[in-house]
């Protein structure tokens, strides 16, 4: 098992922020996003490499971050990455949650899961893949799309998940213009499949 990194409750903070949840099940919602440094997982197509160096930022408290948040009317709090599972997060979630936030996780999987989450988007990648033991626990199943021979791989581990679990295709970025048509006909083909889409970068948000 991955030791996990856990100093004084602060952890590595690229950046926070308050906007609108763009992908998946939640997209649209108002949300508090905790991007955490750090990763792992070394996609070639992620949109934020500058988050894989988890020393070139600060560390950062749970309670300083809260008192942050509170200046927003945010309900929603999401942890991101970077791969958030690669530290510790019970205490923070359990914090969270005790100042009356919802939590969110966005995580490939790839690590061990810990916190306290009211849900679990578990977006796999194939540069290091997830751990069995994580995916019954998703709440929503997010599979990126570069190319046709990764809707066989999405049904791999739709087979993995819960039966109440969410399933997602959404289009890699760079991409969409070409995936997106073979997408929608994926799903019109076999339904319980939905199209998720960035539609932070479609409105120019965070």
């Amino acid at each position: 098992m991955t030791e996990k990194k856990h100093i004084n409750n602060s952890l590595p903070v690229m950046e926070h922020f308050y906007t609108l949840q763009g992908e998946g099940f939640h997209q649209g919602k108002a949300a508090y996003f905790i991007r955490l440094a750090g990763c792992d997982v070394g996609c070639v197509w992620c949109d934020v490499k500058e988050s894989w160096d988890a020393g070139k930022y600060g560390k950062d408290n749970i309670e300083n971050l809260i008192s942050k948040i509170k200046e927003t009317p945010a309900e929603i709090v999401i942890i991101t990455g970077g791969e958030p599972l690669m530290y510790d997060l019970a205490d923070w979630t359990r914090e969270l949650q005790e100042a009356g936030y919802k939590t969110h996780l966005e995580t490939s999987g790839s690590h061990p899961l810990t916190g306290s989450w009211n849900w679990i988007c578990v977006s796999p990648k194939k540069f290091k893949a997830p751990l069995p033991e994580v995916l019954p626990k998703a709440s929503e199943l997010k599979i990126i799309i570069i190319n046709r021979s990764d809707f066989a791989w999405a049904e791999k581990y739709a087979a993995l998940v819960s039966p109440d679990c969410k399933l997602y295709l959404q289009p890699e970025w760079s991409k969409a213009a070409e995936m997106t048509p073979m997408i929608t006909d994926y799903i019109k083909k076999d339904p319980k499949w939905e199209l998720s889409l960035q539609i932070h970068k479609y409105i120019n948000i965070p």
